[in-house]
């Protein structure tokens, strides 16, 4: 029986970028808008935050910003993030601080999903190990060594596993090398499974198409991983949500008000 409660959508800043980083040469020319998100899981058993979005300070900083996000990586510019798009802002918001956060998982760790990492020193922070493998080895320029060479109580996974019941991690690799979706039972109504950057955009799902990274350009891990992601959405009659889709992000906007 699900142990899930509650569940929040949290919006922690925007980045406008080419079409083609979510659509793999889809798009050229056509500049969108994407949303960077958290999710915020309350179960019996503790607070799960899927992902953390990005590190406030890379971008607000001058030098630090100057350091990241002015070099020819990112040719579109840094992410948007406002002082209350902060986590630890948000979380305010619904009565709740970043100590109150038992588990931080990490569907992967580019700067705009592990970013955040330094506010939640203290809860155990959950990620695949052919993850941080790839992270530590620098494999794409998203990966910021910074925001995750911290102290922080790792718990490295190695397949699909139960988080607690009603919260399952589901491997979906192909965007990064480690990369972990999450399917959520929730009190009422069909789960949600988030697909995370599996799944950018919901042209994505719909036709199947690879994101524009993809670890060791290998788009049929991708593809695979998307259709697995369909299949379990069938399977358990789930919502399957793509994970930088403003028009998407935009209709299922509640915050603060969690879907139960």
């Amino acid at each position: 029986m699900s142990q899930v409660n509650k569940f929040w959508c949290i919006l922690t800043g925007e980045h406008a970028y080419e079409k083609t980083l979510s659509t793999h040469n889809r798009g050229h020319g056509e500049i969108i808008k994407a949303p960077i998100l958290a999710y915020l899981i309350e179960t019996s058993h503790g607070r799960i935050l899927f992902d953390v979005g990005c590190d406030y300070a890379k971008i607000n900083t001058p030098e630090l910003k100057q350091q990241y996000y002015e070099n020819e990586a990112f040719p579109f510019g840094p992410p948007t993030m406002q002082p209350e798009q902060r986590l630890p802002n948000r979380l305010k918001q619904i009565g709740l601080e970043p100590e109150d956060i038992d588990v931080v998982f990490c569907s992967h760790l580019h700067f705009d999903h592990a970013g955040g990492l330094c506010e939640f020193c203290g809860a155990e922070v959950h990620v695949h190990e052919r993850e941080l493998n790839a992270a530590q080895s620098r494999a794409d320029d998203a990966y910021f060594q910074s925001d995750f060479d911290l102290s922080l109580n790792w718990r490295i996974q190695s397949g699909e596993y139960e988080l607690t019941p009603g919260v399952q991690a589901i491997e979906t690799p192909g965007h990064t090398a480690g990369h972990m979706s999450m399917l959520i039972e929730l009190p009422k109504g069909p789960p949600i499974l988030l697909a995370g950057d599996a799944a950018d955009l919901q042209e994505n799902i719909d036709q199947e198409i690879a994101p524009g990274l993809c670890w060791q350009d290998n788009r049929q891990m991708a593809i695979d991983s998307i259709r697995k992601l369909k299949t379990l959405q069938k399977n358990e009659q789930a919502n399957l949500w793509p994970n930088h889709d403003w028009a998407f992000y935009q209709r299922h906007n509640r915050f603060p008000k969690p879907f139960e």
